[in-house]
């Protein structure tokens, strides 16, 4: 009686595993059938061809021409964006049940998984020889003295300020002072330091164009300097700092993307940097332009990104009540990036960004 049980239990299994398996191949023979039909893939041809558009548009982004309205550089600004098409497309293909705008959709996610998915995990490390910061605090801003402390208090070795109106200057060197007994403001940007600086002077980013321009003094033209570099003594060696506030740009119905400013600042920007004799060069700044930006390669080209080598994210910085942008940079060379983050909001419109580098 056992024996017949025994033989009922293992034929029982072994029907068992033959309606399991039979069921799987049934289901993969009609998958195949499925999509072997002309139906799934005729159907959702837009979304497909939508698709394929979208995939094109990020791989050739850098061919797209600027010559109207700078369309080039307003797509690279915003490049990681086009990223949530692709949710979008998807959840319409699965609706229109259309197999070729599912197939389609592979592009668009390889290329951006190419271009972005570094910056998807964190690649940060405990450590670093000097933490630098960087922020633009803002003309508006309310509340400069909190914006001060909070600066501060952020644990910087070397800070870095952009526009600073005249008017609250006073007011950042007394709340700094405690923390950084270095420093040094030229025009609209300033550098807090806790370690000595040296050949300091403001650099020409072009800020004035033409004759016009060329021929004002320059004690005025440094009122609204915008760029300076200096020498950092560190127990390492010297430092070449830079700090810049690019120009702005503008989004208008007659102009398209106006960045006349900001593409000649950032052209003369990277002039200096280029003649620059320091092997171990930072640039802090709000740059007005992501690393993307086909505008700022003079730039990028010879500076690393800390965000990209050894950030969390893609580290937007702008504007601050919904960050969608990295314009504000810390850009390096000789050096090794560590670490780098966003900072707390302050009262300004963007938001701070630090960064630990070691030698």
């Amino acid at each position: 009686m056992a024996q017949v049980d025994t033989v009922e239990t293992e034929q029982a299994g072994t029907d068992h595993r033959h309606t399991g398996a039979g069921t799987w191949r049934a289901g993969v023979r009609r998958a195949i059938r499925a999509g072997s039909r002309p139906g799934p893939w005729k159907r959702g041809l837009v979304l497909a061809a939508s698709a394929l558009l979208l995939g094109l548009l990020m791989l050739l982004h850098a061919e797209i021409p600027n010559r109207i309205g700078n369309l080039g550089s307003l797509v690279e600004t915003f490049l990681p964006w086009f990223g949530l098409f692709v949710p979008v497309l998807l959840a319409a293909a699965l609706w229109r049940r259309s197999a070729s705008a599912v197939a389609a959709l592979l592009l668009p996610v390889v290329v951006w998984l190419n271009l972005f998915g570094g910056l998807l995990g964190d690649k940060s490390q405990a450590g670093g020889d000097l933490t630098l910061a960087s922020h633009n605090v803002g003309a508006d801003n309310p509340d400069p003295i909190g914006t001060a402390r909070d600066l501060a208090a952020s644990g910087a070795d070397v800070l870095a300020l952009e526009e600073l109106a005249e008017q609250v200057r006073g007011t950042y060197e007394r709340e700094l002072a405690k923390t950084y007994p270095y420093h040094t403001v030229q025009g609209t940007v300033g550098l807090w330091s806790r370690l000595p600086l040296s050949d300091t002077r403001p650099v020409d980013i072009k800020t004035d164009a033409g004759p016009l321009g060329e021929s004002k003094p320059a004690e005025v033209k440094m009122h609204y300097n915008r760029a300076l570099r200096t020498t950092v003594a560190t127990g390492q060696g010297p430092l070449a700092v830079y700090v810049a506030h690019l120009g702005s740009v503008r989004v208008n119905p007659r102009a398209g993307f106006w960045t006349a400013h900001r593409d000649r600042g950032a052209q003369a920007l990277a002039e200096a940097v280029a003649a620059e004799r320091n092997e171990r060069v930072v640039l802090l700044g709000d740059l007005n332009g992501t690393e993307d930006d086909r505008a700022l390669a003079g730039i990028t080209s010879r500076l690393r990104s800390v965000q990209d080598e050894a950030g969390d994210g893609f580290g937007f910085s702008w504007p601050a009540t919904f960050p969608m942008a990295r314009i504000d940079q810390i850009l390096v060379r000789g050096v090794k990036p560590e670490s780098s983050w966003v900072l707390p909001a302050t009262g300004s419109d963007h938001l701070p960004v630090a960064a630990g580098i070691s030698w």
